[in-house]
């Protein structure tokens, strides 16, 4: 991997990562066409990529870091409260999001450590797998805006609206799916708007990513260096960059126009693979 590699997979990460059409899908493919992905280094290319995402979560936390402070504060509030059992009823909202964050964290955390040899094998590099979670997605994503109602917002959101975005979280361990597509897809079809949708999907996937990123880190070895960890850094600090900009100019295009433009790009790039497979441009 070059350094010029490494710029291009941090602008790829940042500025998908965010936006419903797969941050993995084009790592992937990119990976594959720069010939940076091998049956010799898939453990090194997987924790290069969970390591680059905590770029990815730095933007996260800076822009929503009104959010994460006072959610941040209320939950530690409300756990000081329950440990010297002057617990209050009725949790303030900042609190029992905070709670509704960590729950919705359960699935992802749950299946992410059932088939943790699946996310770090061929699976998660798979080129049709890849190709069927675009179009899936985009499917699903097409139907929640035809009958989304839109009227529901973040301050609406219950437990058990965390808990089955948090299972469509745990989906986007599928390749191709999109954290940010399965979740918020998830959001219209319960019928919050889109931009607390979204809101609510990036300020879940902190815990997801922040463990994931810690985890591949403690457990670095010399198969990373196959990548270089010069590049890592640099791909990282890249990453978190494009990222800001990237969630920036999405809560903004959602809060006026539906997200039908990233479905017809998940239909076009599903497309587009299937061709470059079937005349072997890309590897399965």
């Amino acid at each position: 991997m070059t350094v010029f590699d490494a710029i291009l997979l941090g602008l790829i990460q940042g500025l998908t990562e965010f936006i419903p059409i797969s941050s993995t899908a084009h790592l992937t493919l990119a990976g594959k066409l720069l010939g940076l992905i091998n049956s010799h280094n898939l453990a090194a290319w997987t924790e290069f990529i969970a390591v680059m995402q905590l770029g990815t979560l730095a933007a996260v936390v800076i822009y929503f870091s009104q959010d994460f402070v006072a959610i941040s504060k209320g939950l530690a509030s409300d756990l000081r409260g329950r440990l010297s059992g002057n617990a209050t009823t009725g949790l303030p909202g900042q609190a029992r999001m905070g709670w509704y964050v960590l729950f919705g964290t359960i699935p992802v955390a749950l299946v992410g450590l059932l088939f943790n040899r699946e996310i770090h094998g061929w699976f998660t590099k798979s080129t049709p797998v890849i190709i069927a979670s675009l179009i899936g997605l985009a499917g699903l994503l097409w139907i929640a805006e035809r009958v989304a109602r839109h009227i529901r917002t973040f301050e609406d959101v219950t437990l058990k609206d965390a808990l089955l975005i948090g299972f469509a979280q745990a989906c986007a361990l599928v390749p191709g799916s999109s954290r940010s597509g399965t979740t918020i897809t998830a959001g219209l079809f319960l019928n919050f708007t889109r931009e607390s949708a979204a809101r609510f999907s990036f300020l879940l996937s902190i815990p997801a990513v922040l463990a994931s990123g810690l985890h591949e880190m403690a457990h670095l070895d010399g198969d990373v260096a196959l990548l270089g960890y010069g590049n890592l850094v640099i791909a990282t600090l890249v990453a978190g960059i494009s990222g800001y900009a990237s969630i920036a100019w999405l809560i903004k295009y959602l809060s006026r126009n539906s997200a039908m433009l990233f479905v017809w790009y998940r239909f076009a790039l599903g497309f587009l693979l299937i061709v470059l497979l079937w005349f072997g441009y890309i590897q399965p």
